[in-house]
């Protein structure tokens, strides 16, 4: 038998537009091309997602007791729920008055003296020693001095992008379980990962007995650590605004952490794990690094992901700085307008000036072949090739380079080498970076000309992801993931629409850039390409197949047992299904095993063959060959 085929049996995560498993966030970025019916189940899921109404037994009940049906929830809070997701304006703070300190200068006195009045509780401890201090009333000091100083005196200040791609309206991720002061970050993870365990429909412990310990693996990461209050933020301002670091602010403040979340607190893991970041291509990172180890069978069960929670002054000034982010003057003078259009401020291939900076958690669950034949799992698609390049010798380590045309025309290659030419050439899909910037529509539809015109390519549907739900830095490409397995469910392309016209200087001899969702049921897709581009010349393309082609493969190499595995798959199915209805009804499962019986030295036993672990069906056995005979005696 040939190499193991990483198929992925579940996926789930949270991003503007909603909850990714059973397609959640994708019907929302198609609404207007759905059934009415699929409409309804769209708004309604979201509704109690956002806490709009929570389901109770056969209704829907809103905060202030008010009972309704579907159709009712559908018919009064349908505008809300849309206009509470997708890019919008900013309300996880008030990004026109953010808190922050000005430096200022005293001015000297004729007589040469400075003199000012604070708190005496605002003392340093060790004042200057050239300062006269006298007490004065109210619990006031004041200060005489011939120094001249600078200070600094706390006032607001307003972003200049104030659009972003935070997850859902009234998404409150902390009421799902005990968070326990954790950063946003990581209970987006927690969040994320049990989404995507949940939608395989099978459960872990039944995997888990499967397979031998180490034969599961977590590749997690965030680009940025955890820059909230709770972890990074926290650990650097703290001291600078009167607060105290806590003992947990490094710890979680870590990239690795939603990797470590999610052995220790979802799974019991004691298999591998692995954080890998690449800029905005790190999903793909981290997605690579499984493929390499489900291919080579040393892992047959890989939980991969990232979560973001980018959305904070510090990163949008930081952005801003760099000249990255859509500001509001930039948008208002392309549209001719004196108020920015927040929602159509992330404008991929368009006339446009810049990203939308966002939040996401994205998961999947990925199987080798067998092994989902063996438990039954449910198939979305399967990813066969992950390439990775960098850009060589930069002029400016923002900007774009050589790198993604030789990941992306390795991928194309790749795919035509497992479907053939015919497929790839009629029925695959660019599931584009699409950063919104202008060096980005340029340089990535450039890129995808040249490659149609290698491999003889026309019309080659380009979609673009961010549109919708902003750039999540680390998540991005997952966000991209989940929307491309969308497009083999419903065979549609999800328009660019927040756009009305294609740039000039975008390539599109061979390309199509839809604006409005493009029908695809009479070509369906069997390949999607997903592209990234990071910033320091990470590049990297995944090749992924649709459900169809890989229940093709799978019947021929497992054909003895296919039959037999389509009837478990029923089962598994129809778990799947119900934990669908569950999660559309704001009932969430997050799985969070903090407090459980702990693992300690005694529970695990060592001999000559391997080690067994309490608790675990299967031992983990040692590597008793020599891959290095011809060296060795």
């Amino acid at each position: 038998m040939g190499s193991a085929l990483p198929v992925i049996v579940g996926f789930g995560g949270y991003n503007a537009a909603g909850r990714s498993s059973s397609f959640q966030s994708y019907r929302r970025m198609v609404f207007d091309s759905l059934s009415v019916k699929e409409q309804q189940q769209t708004i309604v899921g979201l509704a109690c997602l956002m806490g709009v109404v929570c389901k109770e037994k056969h209704a829907y009940v809103t905060p202030t007791g008010h009972e309704l049906s579907a159709c009712e929830v559908d018919n009064q809070f349908r505008t809300v729920i849309l206009a509470g997701t997708l890019v919008r304006k900013t309300t996880l703070f008030d990004p026109a008055a953010i808190r922050g300190n000005r430096r200022i200068s005293f001015a000297e006195t004729k007589d040469g003296r400075q003199i000012f009045t604070i708190l005496r509780r605002d003392m340093p401890r060790n004042p200057p020693s050239e300062w006269q201090i006298e007490d004065v009333i109210g619990g006031r000091v004041r200060i005489t001095t011939n120094n001249l100083q600078d200070f600094l005196v706390e006032c607001d200040y307003e972003l200049v992008s104030k659009a972003s791609g935070q997850l859902p309206e009234g998404f409150e991720l902390s009421r799902h379980y005990n968070s326990r002061f954790h950063p946003r970050g990581l209970q987006m993870a927690l969040l994320g990962c049990s989404d995507a365990l949940h939608s395989t429909g099978l459960d872990w412990q039944r995997i888990v007995s499967s397979v031998c310990p180490d034969q599961i693996g977590v590749y997690s990461s965030s680009a940025l650590s955890q820059i909230t209050e709770d972890g990074f933020g926290g650990l650097m301002q703290n001291r600078l605004r009167g607060k105290r670091t806590t003992n947990k602010q490094v710890a979680l403040g870590l990239n690795t952490m939603p990797a470590d979340f999610i052995n220790a607190y979802i799974l019991g893991s004691v298999g591998h794990t692995e954080a890998v970041t690449g800029a905005c291509a790190t999903f793909l990172y981290v997605l690579q690094a499984a493929l390499r180890d489900i291919r080579s069978g040393r892992r047959r069960v890989a939980i991969v992901g990232n979560a973001e929670a980018g959305i904070s002054p510090e990163i949008s000034e930081g952005f801003a700085n760099m000249g990255a982010l859509a500001d509001d003057e930039t948008l208002c003078k392309i549209d001719g307008s004196s108020t920015p259009d927040y929602r159509r401020a992330s404008r991929p291939f368009a006339e446009n000036c810049g990203f939308v900076l966002a939040e996401s958690t994205q998961y999947v669950v990925l199987m080798d072949d067998s092994l989902a034949i063996e438990l039954g799992a449910d198939i979305y698609g399967a990813v066969t090739n992950v390439f990775i390049n960098a850009d060589g010798v930069k002029k400016s380590i923002s900007a774009p380079g050589i790198g993604n045309y030789l990941s992306f025309s390795q991928a194309v290659a790749a795919a035509i080498a497992v479907v053939g030419e015919d497929t790839v050439k009629h029925k695959s899909f660019v599931q584009a970076h699409g950063s919104s910037t202008p060096a980005n529509r340029v340089t990535e539809s450039d890129l995808i000309q040249r490659v149609a015109e290698v491999f003889d390519i026309h019309d080659w549907p380009v979609s673009a992801a961010k549109a919708y739900v902003g750039h999540s830095l680390s998540a991005a490409s997952g966000d991209q993931l989940v929307s491309a397995l969308g497009t083999f469910k419903y065979d549609i392309v999800p328009g660019i629409k927040t756009i009305q016209n294609i740039a000039p200087d975008v390539a599109q001899e061979r390309a199509i850039f839809p604006i409005d969702d493009m029908d695809v049921s009479g070509r369906q897709m069997d390949v999607a390409f997903i592209n990234a581009k990071g910033f320091g010349g990470n590049n990297a393309t995944a090749t992924v197949l649709s459900p169809q082609v890989v229940n093709k493969m799978l019947q021929r190499r497992h054909s003895k047992v296919f039959d037999a595995y389509l009837s478990r798959r029923d089962h598994v199915t129809s778990a799947a299904t119900e934990y669908a209805k569950r999660a559309d009804a704001g009932q969430l499962g997050v799985i969070y095993r903090y407090g459980e019986p702990l693992l300690d030295e005694e529970d695990i036993s060592i001999d000559r063959n391997g080690i067994t672990i309490s608790g675990f069906h299967q031992p983990v056995s040692f590597e008793s060959e020599n891959p290095w005979t011809d060296m060795t005696d």
